[in-house]
């Protein structure tokens, strides 16, 4: 408890700071108190068994090592004498016993108690992290609070308020674990400059008001005890109170007889409740067990031992999490591995950051303690934050894990260059592994392969005009003449087929006399042929709009054999006796002869360049 009330008087002082302000601190824990916190959280059987507030500990544990904040556990000794007759009143004992008697030695802890199993169990967990131990001669805050006045550690962790009676300068009374993790800090710096007590006047709150060793004055509350301490003031007041005992006042009001003169109290606005001396002696021991606590001293053997290094016992780690939480090593090296890792990383960057405050400021490569941190893997994003992964040099059972980018900035932003420069180099080399086609080129590609597509289906035909009649000659065209169309160019130009083209379709085209008269059929032949020529001849322009009437998507390269079907269909029903060139029909082996009429021709042209304008508009 401590002193009664305290923290609530302080409450003006009190501070939220993140986790990240225990950085490379040095901090003694009032072990009992960390272990009431948990063990409070859930009293349930289940809660015990499964030693829930031991993975809670451990749990702390490793997050604060992975700050490189060295902790210094202290556990309580004996009871003082002082104390007594209150662990008593907490025990339910002794509850009828003479209030004057006062016990002069301290008295010795049951160690075979649940809580004093629940200590043990700590401590040996704490050892195989490397935190030692420190048993106190009597109160374990007032330890931390010696190691702390005399420069040892930078802060205690307790919830006694009356380590700031003890001498303590920096008290943290919790933390709080994980993502937005903070601490509550109280400072006795703080407490002076905006309460103005000192000390002195704490210790002689925990007279007035009542604490671990004291059961306070009547008629004493916080603000009674808070006027009076700073009426007298600091240097003062604890002489006043063992020489001229205290005397409490109160402010009162007089019963409201109607009467506005007479409304308050005739005496005056405030009144003496009552004069308090210390006729046994009881101030003086209270106030000495504050100013002289039983301690080791800062140059003891116990504390020259506690406060050097203690290295982190892996194999003993692994065996205790074993036995009380049923961790398979994996497991435990999987938990506290990457904190380890990560603690050696911040002492590396405080290394630098000490050197660098020195004016120094070496290379990598010339430091003499190796850098943890061998490369970085990947870059990640852990909680909207920038973080590393990175493979480690000397962490046994350790390849890789994630560490925050700022800490990797601090203590290598080599292997960051190092990183990025291989990263970039990797992305050039994978340009040069796969060079991109440009749209031209993918068009000319696609256009290549729909004409070898194009060829192989006209050879499969038997030819690209011609069909066989009923024996009549064949009228042969020119292979020369047949144009092939280029889908690449906005306006394709005419090119001849090569030798290998010629050789692939092999192609006699053919006409069909459908007349009996010799004389009549050189007639007409003469006479479509021109009209014929002039439509075949006509440049095919797949920039030109689509036909009104034509089927125009993107569905066109599958409708190809709808196109040969309609010309098909279209060609059976004309007759012709005269010899021309009729339009390409893909889909059927044997095109049929074209008829006389010129308008079938015209409008199986433009049905050709509006199905060659569709393929064109998909390629790009």
């Amino acid at each position: 408890m401590g002193v009664k009330n305290l923290w609530d008087i302080l409450e003006s002082c009190k501070k939220k700071l993140p986790l990240q302000h225990l950085q490379n601190k040095k901090v003694c824990v009032d072990l009992s108190c960390w272990l009431v916190q948990m063990y409070s959280a859930n009293r349930s059987p289940a809660f015990a068994k499964d030693k829930v507030y031991l993975k809670n500990l451990f749990h702390r544990i490793r997050a604060l090592l992975a700050l490189n904040c060295t902790l210094l556990f202290v556990t309580d000794g004996a009871i003082p004498c002082v104390k007594l007759a209150t662990y008593r009143r907490r025990l339910g004992s002794n509850s009828h016993a003479a209030p004057d008697s006062h016990p002069s030695t301290s008295l010795r802890r049951n160690r075979g108690s649940e809580f004093s199993c629940m200590i043990k169990e700590a401590k040996r967990l704490g050892m195989a992290l490397g935190i030692p131990c420190l048993d106190g001669l009597e109160e374990a805050e007032a330890q931390c609070a010696s190691l702390d006045l005399e420069s040892l550690c930078d802060g205690c962790f307790t919830s006694d308020s009356d380590a700031f009676l003890f001498g303590a300068r920096t008290v943290y009374r919790d933390v709080f674990i994980g993502e937005g993790g903070y601490v509550i800090c109280y400072e006795m710096e703080d407490i002076e400059k905006t309460l103005g007590f000192g000390r002195n006047s704490l210790i002689s709150l925990a007279v007035l008001l009542g604490s671990d060793y004291s059961n306070g004055v009547n008629g004493f509350g916080p603000e009674t005890a808070c006027r009076l301490v700073k009426s007298v003031g600091e240097n003062l007041i604890l002489d006043q109170i063992l020489s001229n005992g205290v005397k409490a006042t109160r402010k009162c009001k007089g019963k409201n007889n109607g009467n506005k003169v007479d409304n308050m109290c005739p005496k005056a606005s405030s009144c003496e409740v009552g004069m308090t001396q210390d006729s046994d002696g009881q101030f003086r021991d209270v106030i000495n067990a504050y100013l002289e606590p039983k301690c080791h001293s800062p140059d003891s053997e116990a504390v020259q031992r506690v406060c050097g290094q203690h290295p982190f016992l892996r194999p003993q780690l692994q065996k205790i999490c074993k036995e009380y939480f049923d961790w398979s090593p994996e497991k435990t090296d999987q938990y506290i591995l990457p904190k380890i890792a990560e603690r050696e990383l911040r002492r590396f960057s405080d290394l630098r950051s000490a050197s660098s405050a020195l004016g120094i400021k070496p290379l990598l490569s010339e430091i003499p303690v190796p850098c943890p941190v061998l490369a970085i893997v990947k870059q990640r994003k852990v909680h909207r934050n920038e973080c590393y992964e990175v493979s480690w040099r000397n962490i046994d059972g350790l390849q890789v894990s994630v560490v925050p980018g700022d800490l990797v900035r601090s203590a290598c932003p080599e292997k960051i260059t190092e990183f990025l420069e291989k990263k970039g180099e990797e992305k050039k080399q994978k340009r040069r592994a796969r060079p991109k086609k440009s749209g031209q080129a993918a068009v000319e590609d696609v256009d290549e392969r729909l004409q070898e597509l194009l060829l192989g289906i006209e050879a499969d035909s038997g030819g690209i005009l011609g069909g066989t009649g009923n024996g009549s000659a064949a009228y042969a065209v020119p292979v020369e003449a047949l144009d092939v169309v280029d889908l690449s160019s906005p306006s394709p130009p005419l090119r001849k087929l090569s030798k290998s083209q010629k050789k692939m379709m092999g192609v006699d085209v053919q006409c069909q006399s459908m007349n009996m008269n010799k004389m009549e059929s050189e007639s007409s032949f003469s006479t479509q042929s021109s009209t014929t020529s002039d439509v075949d001849k006509q440049v095919i322009d797949l920039s030109s709009p689509v036909p009104a009437g034509i089927r125009h998507d993107r569905g066109a390269l599958a409708d190809m054999s709808n196109f040969g079907s309609q010309s098909k269909e279209e060609e059976a029903g004309g007759h012709g006796g005269n010899c021309v060139a009729s339009v390409i029909d893909l889909s059927s082996p044997s095109p049929a002869i074209g008829a006389d009429d010129d308008v079938i021709h015209e409008r199986k042209a433009r049905e050709l360049r509006s199905f060659l304008d569709s393929i064109r508009s998909e390629l790009y």
